[in-house]
């Protein structure tokens, strides 16, 4: 095992004191009480690549780089890095209280780079309430959730990407349509139609190319998906781990571990595979009969990405909503106000119904 070390210390203001906090959407940080500013210095070289097999094989699931301190929700079962003088201790998932008595320190692999929040609180805040204003017949109690700030969180979530070069071999068919002329009969006589029919021809061959950062959730995901429509981050912006960045935000530690999070990214890189394969056999259909996929030189990196996320409670039921933290999208579950829906039909009935009456008279 790797030594474990500790990088993450409170992050004092030079002018008064204060905890420095990450100014999203620049390379700095800065004080909330005296407005301070400190530049994040930028590291000289570039994020590595870490090389897999070397890590499944010889050091495993068991290598860490760094130790952090966690709280465990024991509703929601999320593990989150919280900052030690961060004013919230409230799940970022499900609202439920953490104790802080319930710290413990666990290793992890050290990210190796992360995509810094580009957008603030405060702008999170305001596209969440635009949102939820926009939704009919939401309950009154979530618009007022929409005006509480302190139920919008910012939360780095933990990924693995992968790299490498893939070949695939392959047999197949490959489908051109043609067409035929037929003749049918109906009530005014015979007619004619074109009907599509496919010709099959045998097709084999092999594909190959460099596929690039596949990205896996390493969140465990009960109970607190990430919908698809905001987790989409542009990877150009990533810059090398600088736990500066973590300054007022609270981290997920990764629950997928490396070699699951390796085994989903080979799914995602066969479907790539398939995708090359049917382009490459050509004609209007394709058919795979046989594929043997091979990955080399293989690399991964463990990334942090940016997501804010408020949760409420409606009639007992959870709801989260996400915003993400870079491009400012945003996307959840919404809850629906029975008696709003009630008091409309209602509203429409009595409508229908004195049109009725005067329709009579």
């Amino acid at each position: 095992m790797e030594e474990a070390f500790s990088t993450e210390h409170k992050k004092s203001c030079a002018n008064c004191g204060a905890e420095l906090k990450f100014k999203p959407g620049s390379n700095q940080l800065k004080c909330e009480y005296c407005g301070y500013e400190e530049f994040i210095e930028q590291a000289k070289s570039s994020f590595e690549e870490l090389e897999l097999q070397h890590y499944l094989k010889v050091v495993g699931d068991n290598a860490y780089t760094e130790t952090i301190e966690l709280l465990h929700c024991k509703n929601c079962g999320a593990n989150q890095h919280v900052e030690e003088n961060y004013k919230s201790l409230d799940c970022v998932y499900c609202g439920d209280p953490l104790i802080r008595e319930d710290i413990v320190k666990e290793g992890w692999i050290l990210p190796g780079a992360l995509v810094p929040f580009q957008i603030d609180a405060k702008k999170a805040k305001t596209i969440f309430k635009s949102w939820v204003n926009s939704l009919w017949f939401a309950p009154d109690k979530l618009k007022k959730a929409a005006i509480d700030a302190e139920g919008l969180h910012g939360l780095y979530v933990p990924h693995w990407t992968f790299d490498a070069n893939l070949y695939a071999t392959y047999q197949g068919q490959r489908g051109d349509y043609y067409y035929v002329t037929e003749r049918y009969k109906t009530k005014n006589g015979t007619q004619t139609r074109q009907v599509r029919k496919t010709r099959w021809s045998s097709a084999s061959g092999a594909v190959n190319g460099f596929v690039d950062d596949i990205l896996i959730n390493a969140s465990e995901k009960k109970r607190r998906d990430i919908p698809s429509k905001i987790a989409q981050w542009n990877l150009k912006e990533l810059v090398v781990f600088n736990s500066k960045y973590l300054s007022g935000f609270v981290t997920e530690k990764y629950t997928i571990s490396l070699k699951e999070g390796h085994h989903q990214s080979f799914q995602e890189a066969k479907r790539i595979a398939y995708s090359w394969i049917n382009k490459d056999i050509g004609g209007d259909a394709q058919r795979i009969d046989h594929t043997d996929i091979k990955l080399s030189e293989e690399t991964f990196k463990h990334i942090l990405v940016p997501v804010y996320i408020s949760s409420y409670k409606y009639n007992g039921k959870e709801y989260q909503f996400y915003v993400n933290g870079q491009t400012g999208a945003i996307s959840g579950i919404r809850p629906y106000s029975f008696w709003k829906i009630f008091f409309l039909v209602l509203f429409i009935i009595i409508i229908i119904a004195v049109i009725a009456i005067f329709t009579q008279s």
